[in-house]
């Protein structure tokens, strides 16, 4: 089986894969702290909640936006697996060319997520990104990726929000069902998720000017499930797309 892993900046997702379907998947904080020894007891536990073990892993693919774990799961890979995992990243083969100024720089996600659309919606199509940071990349109808927008992510929002603001306690991020808030709780839900909601549907609508054409929307990211009802531009809902997208990179590499 293959282990496909995505490390961001605040959660890491793995998923297995057995002739290009996904069994177990898991998502987990990341901790840029962890050794390659700590990683690998960790990824051990959750095989053997799927009654597996290292030992029914041939090869991994890693995609990573975390310098220090990059090399760390290199070695995890070379200690579980006997071989190093497959890094994307320059040299490894995506299919997708990138237009961007300095390729280097599109985040290693990014790439993955906007393969993964392609293959499924054609292009060209829009990646709305719920992380750490919420990205739309835009792929055009050719397969390659032209860019796209960053913005602090939901939950980045909140945590600043609440750290600035001394009168301001945290509530849940739960939509309050109305824009216009009676008390303190709802105001700051709607401020929060609405707010992102409107951000997201305004840069994916000048998108559209830009390209001169409406294109399918995919949502992913850990909080894609929660954002993307209140999200009117967003037509496709895919929590494993980045996984998916490892995958196909794989296959193109294998």
């Amino acid at each position: 089986m293959i282990l496909a892993v995505d490390v961001g900046n605040t959660q890491t997702v793995l998923g297995l894969f057995r002739d290009d379907a996904l069994g177990g998947h898991w998502r987990i904080s990341t901790d840029a702290s962890l050794t390659a020894d700590e990683i690998r007891i960790k990824i051990g536990g959750l095989l053997a909640t799927e009654g597996l073990s290292w030992s029914d892993v041939s090869r991994m693919i890693v995609s990573s936006v975390v310098p220090n774990l990059s090399e760390a799961y290199d070695a995890v890979s070379r200690k579980s697996t006997g071989r190093a995992p497959m890094l994307v990243g320059p040299g490894l083969k995506t299919g997708m060319t990138i237009l961007y100024d300095n390729p280097h720089e599109v985040g290693a996600d990014r790439i993955v997520n906007g393969v993964a659309a392609f293959e499924a919606h054609g292009g060209p199509v829009i990646v709305v990104d719920f992380g750490t940071a919420t990205t739309l990349d835009v792929i055009d109808a050719s397969g390659a990726y032209l860019g796209g927008a960053i913005a602090p992510g939901l939950e980045t929002s909140a945590e600043a929000l609440f750290a600035k603001a001394a009168r301001l306690s945290k509530v849940d991020l739960e939509d309050p069902g109305t824009v216009i808030g009676r008390n303190t709780r709802a105001s700051v839900q709607a401020g929060l998720l609405l707010g992102e909601a409107a951000m997201v549907d305004g840069l994916v609508r000048r998108m559209w000017d830009e390209l001169g054409v409406s294109t399918p929307v995919v949502a992913t990211g850990g909080l894609a499930e929660r954002m993307a009802p209140l999200c009117a531009t967003i037509t496709h809902v895919d929590p494993d797309l980045t996984l998916t997208g490892l995958m196909i990179v794989y296959r193109r590499n294998a």
